[in-house]
């Protein structure tokens, strides 16, 4: 009898311990700082083998803030999404494409017809984010030269029309 009680015991040890492995593998080796973004569709841009979770953004204090390592996508006019990415991760081969090139944004297809380089300083946001006629992305992320706390000179818009 006590030596049945000893190896039930020890089971359940074992199945304790196991369960406590598991969810250490699944919480504890999560990268430091790492945020869980609710996706809300795809990104995928073939020429550059981009395939990203897309996550909507809403303003905070006026600005958007950009996710590490998915795309955020928001919108405030009628056809018009604006994409934002970092330029060091998601974005990283965007200055690749061309026009013409395709783009695939929430199982939709798109054609890039613009690809332009703006100074940091000569940003309209407002043009950005104002209404087209037909379903248009503004794919935007940082470019030029680094500056100081990540930010860069310029920017490089992408913008794609929906076929």
């Amino acid at each position: 009898m006590e030596l049945k009680q000893r190896l039930s015991t020890r089971k359940i040890f074992v199945g304790l311990y196991f369960l406590a492995f598991a969810i250490y593998l699944v919480v504890g080796l999560q990268p430091a700082g790492a945020t869980n973004y609710e996706v809300s569709t795809k990104l995928v841009v073939p020429k550059i083998g981009l395939n990203s979770d897309v996550t909507t953004l809403t303003l905070d204090n006026n600005s958007l803030n950009t996710p590490d390592e998915i795309v955020g996508s928001y919108s405030q006019a009628k056809n018009k999404t604006l994409l934002i990415g970092h330029s060091a991760t998601v974005f990283e081969n965007l200055y690749q494409v061309a026009l013409g090139d395709g783009i695939n944004y929430d199982y939709a297809d798109y054609k890039i017809v613009a690809i332009d380089m703006v100074p940091k300083y000569q940003i309209e946001m407002s043009k950005l984010l104002s209404s087209a006629d037909r379903d248009t992305l503004v794919i935007m992320t940082c470019a030029g030269r680094l500056l100081d706390g990540g930010d860069a000179t310029h920017r490089l818009i992408v913008t794609a029309i929906k076929l």
